[in-house]
């Protein structure tokens, strides 16, 4: 079968399709016939060898850790799902390789009708992600929630996933996205410098949390929130320990400290059930910014490093 990878750090052009053995399903796990896959801005910062400190990685390195398709081959122990159904969930984080004709699935929920392939691809590592830190910062009804980076892959997942807990949303992004956050329901403000006395006059009575999706701006947050604790990032940023603030991720997969100072917290699994409902009710959709084959995933790499994209971007065969 077709695989993404790469075989040495470096740009974007590293990236590659290769021909691998398909995988199969072990106990607990399904195999899908992949209709989409999601790319995400961690995958890029792998691939540039950013994190070669934090994640080790072994080559060839296959990407993709989320996907949706059609299953057809069900593991030992596995029961609710049959061959045929239409899924959507994420690879074993240790394993990944969901960028690919293949992929074995860990974890997975029913596709919603309401969402393309498209949606569903990219959708559960922002689920699971957003519930992880919403959960962390114990976000609930009648709190505020300051959203930085709110246009991206997981911001506009956060962003409703924190409206439908009864919390109201505040969302930094360039001016281009303010009309775009309004009709996800949040607030929209601009990154930068006077970002504190901005976010103070869309919410006069504070802020009870701040998930950081974009890294960069720990000062500002952590005045904004008004304590460290109650700032999460899920930015590699090697400053977060000296603010104090908590970086939320899921690697390395044996639970050791990373070079970021924290041990992986543990994967919010239950979010793709809830995000199933919500997309039965209209309440949850997952913003797509652009779909390539796998033959252009370079190119997917590229538009993420690019920073401008608006929601996820997913591979498709």
């Amino acid at each position: 079968m077709r695989a993404v990878q790469f075989t040495r750090y470096g740009p974007p052009d590293v990236v590659h399709v290769a021909e691998v053995p398909a995988p199969h399903a072990g106990p607990g796990e399904v195999r899908v016939a992949v209709r989409a896959s999601g790319l995400s801005s961690g995958e890029t910062l792998i691939r540039s060898g950013a994190l070669r400190d934090v994640v080790p990685t072994a080559f060839p390195h296959r990407t993709g850790y989320d996907a949706a398709g059609v299953v057809d081959e069900v593991g030992d122990g596995v029961t609710g799902v049959a061959v045929g159904d239409e899924v959507f969930g994420m690879t074993d984080p240790a394993r990944r390789g969901s960028n690919a004709d293949h992929a074995v699935l860990s974890a997975w929920a029913p596709k919603p009708a309401a969402w393309s392939w498209e949606e569903a691809g990219g959708a559960a590592g922002s689920v699971e992600t957003a519930t992880r830190v919403l959960d962390r910062l114990a976000v609930g009804a009648g709190h505020t929630v300051l959203v930085q980076g709110a246009a991206g892959g997981v911001g506009t997942v956060a962003v409703q996933l924190a409206l439908a807990r009864g919390a109201t949303a505040v969302g930094t992004a360039s001016k281009r996205n303010h009309d775009f956050l309004r009709s996800l329901g949040a607030q929209p403000t601009t990154y930068g410098a006077g970002l504190v006395d901005r976010v103070r006059a869309l919410a006069p009575a504070g802020v009870d949390a701040v998930f950081d999706c974009a890294g960069g701006a720990l000062p500002d947050l952590v005045a904004i929130a008004g304590d460290a604790a109650r700032v999460v990032t899920i930015a590699p940023d090697l400053t977060a320990a000296a603010h104090g603030v908590h970086v939320s991720h899921g690697a390395p997969a044996d639970g050791t400290a990373s070079a970021v100072g924290t041990r992986a917290d543990p994967l919010a699994l239950h979010g793709l059930a809830l995000a199933v409902a919500l997309a039965r009710e209209g309440r949850l959709r997952v913003p797509v910014a652009a779909a390539f084959p796998l033959t252009e995933a370079a190119a997917a790499h590229e538009l993420s490093e690019s920073r401008h994209a608006r929601g996820r971007i997913v591979l498709v065969p």
